[in-house]
């Protein structure tokens, strides 16, 4: 019996990309090597870098108050899971002139776990 092609298709594609159960808890773990220049939550506020409330959805260089490098202003990003992971493994590489100054984060599931955790607060600082 032959498989239909729409149906191969589909199952080709869940075992074509790895796939990452999100953990909540790990990203809060991983966040710690956020927190030093960033802030999340009700009472953040902007620091060495922007808070990342509603980070998902909001374009690059959009923080009120805070003073971004034209690089980042300029970059014309919106911020999905996408472009974080690609941002995150090298902040650098993905934007040439930020001022960020951060190794990355290489592994992807803990990028995904970090996702999941700052996918959490919305653009008020509220857990959503």
């Amino acid at each position: 019996m032959k498989l239909p092609i729409a149906a191969a298709a589909v199952t080709l594609a869940l075992f074509a990309a790895p796939a990452f159960a999100q953990d909540i808890a790990a990203g809060e773990r991983s966040w710690n090597k956020c927190r030093a220049c960033h802030q999340l939550g009700e009472n953040a506020k902007n620091g060495v870098g922007p808070h990342l409330n509603g980070l998902f959805g909001r374009h690059t260089g959009e923080v009120e108050g805070y003073s971004y490098s034209n690089a980042n202003k300029g970059a014309n990003i919106t911020w999905d899971e996408a472009v974080f992971a690609e941002y995150i493994k090298d902040p650098r590489a993905k934007i040439p002139g930020t001022k960020m100054v951060f190794a990355g984060i290489k592994n992807d599931k803990e990028i995904t776990d970090l996702t999941a955790f700052l996918k959490q607060f919305g653009k008020d600082g509220k857990k959503m």
